[in-house]
């Protein structure tokens, strides 16, 4: 029987999930010279990665058959958490919930979850750009209860549902503990916001390396890395994955009908997160 040790790392795309990794691996990994951008994933692994579903298939595997991909997603996880490491970390964009009737964060391997949220008009901003879409498709995108990515030859075909619902179906289980991060919170206090990322994942905060990862996971580092080296991570639609790095970029890049369809779409949510 597997062990109940999946810290998920958990988002809707663009907000702030790679930045946690970065910090994590820095932390972690207590070197004096950053963890390189494309060595975050030695951190842990995400769920949606397609050579890991084609190795556990041991057969013919088709990225597109989202009904393939569910059908083994179980097997993945098992797989993951079969090491019996007292955490791995998994990196997700998943709906806390099922699709075709299959658990896409099976509790009995779930020990706990850190999710990031961040203000949809930003978010969108990112997404459309990482997808390559016009705002007001990605706009309407995140309003879809059936919303997904599409599976291709690195990542899987995801199931994210509408922005609201997933953010309400992590924040709400009373299933596994989760630790909330806003995005916007992670800017303006980083010392607060990864200082609680490091307790909640059961460590001492250490004020020197906790100081050094928050430096070493800055944008400006990540952004000079992927200068120099590229990012794996970073989408065929677009130049680079950091663009800028901050908040309230939606102000000056979205039309006002979007600003006005997002906000009536997810109200209640972007109320009690503090983003109306």
């Amino acid at each position: 029987m597997p062990t109940k040790n999946i810290l998920w790392l958990a988002s809707y795309p663009k907000s702030g999930n790679t930045w946690v990794r970065i910090f994590l691996a820095n932390y972690l990994f207590a070197k004096d010279e950053p963890v390189p951008i494309n060595e975050v994933h030695r951190l842990g692994i995400g769920d949606s990665v397609t050579a890991t579903y084609r190795r556990v298939a041991k057969g013919n595997f088709d990225p597109l058959d989202h009904q393939q991909t569910i059908a083994l997603r179980g097997k993945v996880l098992r797989a993951i958490a079969a090491n019996d490491a007292d955490i791995n970390f998994v990196k997700t964009h998943a709906m806390n919930s099922k699709a075709l009737g299959v658990d896409l964060v099976p509790q009995h391997l779930t020990r706990s979850a850190v999710y990031l949220v961040r203000n949809p008009l930003d978010m969108v901003v990112s997404y459309a750009r990482h997808y390559g879409m016009t705002h007001a498709a990605a706009a309407a995108g995140i309003a879809r209860d059936d919303n997904t990515t599409v599976g291709n030859s690195g990542s899987v075909k995801q199931f994210l549902g509408n922005w609201s619902r997933h953010v309400r179906s992590w924040t709400r289980t009373k299933a596994f503990p989760v630790f909330v991060m806003r995005y916007e919170d992670m800017l303006a206090d980083p010392n607060t916001a990864f200082e609680g990322l490091v307790r909640f994942i059961g460590l001492t905060p250490d004020a020197g390396k906790l100081e050094r990862s928050i430096r070493f996971s800055s944008f400006e580092e990540v952004s000079r890395q992927e200068k120099t080296s590229s990012f794996i991570e970073r989408s065929e639609n677009s130049e680079r994955f950091f663009h800028t790095g901050k908040s309230d970029q939606w102000k000056d890049a979205l039309a006002p009908e979007i600003i006005e369809r997002i906000r009536k779409d997810h109200h209640d949510v972007m109320a009690e997160f503090g983003y109306l």
